[in-house]
């Protein structure tokens, strides 16, 4: 409720002089924040999860493996908020939410007595100061890529927001305080040149030998062997960041198995839906180039129908050109449509994307849910549809900040019984 009584304020400030005081409005919100809630993260064992792709998996992943260990843990991020047992999606179209939300919440676990809050730290958190007065014992960096350029004016400035978090990290208060780094990246030293004692490191050498299916993929871990219904090299990545973290707290590998071979997923990442329909159909978040290469490229050896668009209207239109060509790579059969166009026309962000297709082999459904129901009326045995950008997004933002409820998973679904009549 304060966070939109500020925005409201907000608005009423005029835009040249917000530019001007922007730094100090948002730093005097987190510490007010900070003050009315107590300085709640002094009391609880705060863990970071940063990078461009992988936090939310990650979050998730850490979380189920220390509850197998018997923590109780509470979790903020893009997907859901989760407080012990309990559990609500996130609305807020933010994966870091304004600076009194999140106090409040940490002093929620507090009180709650979890052992353990997680939470995802974002780079566009981190210019609003979102991070500050939040005392952190940890900090997972999975990886690095172009992402909220247009945000940020360059790459350097994103990754210099991102080591904001880690020299964060290096100033808190706390007694103990660790980093967990993914040394395959081709930023991670920058993420080790810090005075943080305990630093881990893992690489995909750590999961050899590794094999990857359609239905999911068997790595080892300490010698483990271990089976998991995940997906693609990437959650390979995903389930060592937390498997890492996990040991630097003492969990046996026996637990750590136990609590990846009973995860299932989550929902929006690499989502699996199945109506009885011969042919594969996947749900997925990939809004970056990076993301969705490599979502492309976990599902090899069949015809892949893709439907997709550019998340974001207004912003980052560098990529959409790549989006399109990455699609034309990949993809059989490309079906462009809307996504979050925001107040940029929808149609010129799509035809933007199709400088990037050279095959005749796309077309543009404005409609999303039309573009869904061709997708799959198309797929024939064995193909593999795929469906990204949204994940499980609550709503297409179009103009004026307008709103229509949406879920892709189940918009699918709908879809996919609708054909069987």
């Amino acid at each position: 409720m304060l966070d939109d009584l500020l925005y409201k304020i907000k608005s009423y400030i005029p835009t040249n002089l917000f530019k001007k005081i922007q730094p100090a409005y948002h730093y005097s919100l987190s510490l007010l924040g900070a003050l009315i809630y107590r300085f709640p993260s002094r009391k609880i064992f705060v863990i970071g999860v940063t990078g461009t792709k992988g936090k939310t998996s990650t979050t998730e992943l850490i979380s189920a493996m220390l509850e197998e260990a018997g923590f109780k843990t509470a979790l903020l991020g893009t997907m859901r908020f989760k407080l012990d047992e309990e559990s609500e999606m996130n609305k807020q179209k933010m994966t870091m939410p304004g600076r009194f939300f999140v106090q409040q919440f940490i002093k929620k676990a507090v009180k709650k007595q979890c052992d353990y809050i997680i939470i995802e730290m974002t780079s566009q958190g981190v210019l609003q100061f979102r991070h500050k007065f939040i005392q952190m014992n940890a900090l997972i960096f999975t990886n690095l890529s172009p992402e909220h350029i247009e945000s940020h004016g360059s790459y350097e400035n994103y990754v210099q927001a991102k080591l904001k978090i880690a020299e964060a990290l290096e100033k808190s208060n706390k007694e103990r305080k660790l980093i967990v780094v993914n040394t395959d990246d081709a930023e991670s030293a920058r993420f080790l040149k810090n005075n943080i004692k305990e630093q881990y490191k893992y690489s995909v050498t750590d999961a050899e030998p590794y094999q990857l299916a359609k239905q999911g993929l068997v790595l080892t871990f300490g010698g483990t062997k271990i089976n998991s219904s995940l997906s693609g090299k990437f959650n390979i990545y995903n389930i060592l960041a937390a498997a890492t973290f996990a040991k630097s707290q003492s969990i046996s590998n026996e637990t750590i198995k136990n609590a990846i071979q009973k995860f299932k997923g989550i929902r929006g990442r690499v989502e699996r839906i199945d109506e009885d329909q011969d042919f594969v159909v996947v749900v997925d978040y990939a809004h970056t180039a990076d993301s969705l290469e490599k979502l492309y490229e976990a599902f090899p050896n069949s015809k892949r129908i893709c439907v997709l668009g550019n998340t974001g209207g207004g912003r980052d239109k560098w990529k959409r050109k790549i989006m399109g060509s990455i699609a034309d790579k990949y993809c059989s059969h490309i079906i462009l449509t809307n996504e979050d166009p925001y107040d940029e026309d929808p149609r010129k962000i799509l035809e933007e994307m199709t400088e990037g297709i050279e095959k005749p082999n796309y077309e543009i459904i404005m409609d999303r849910r039309e573009a869904i129901n061709k997708a799959l009326s198309s797929a024939e045995t064995g193909d593999t549809v795929l469906i990204s950008g949204k994940g499980t997004d609550p709503y297409i933002m179009g103009p004026n900040n307008t709103k229509l409820p949406w879920d892709d998973a189940r918009v699918t679904r709908e879809e996919l019984n609708r054909l069987k009549k």
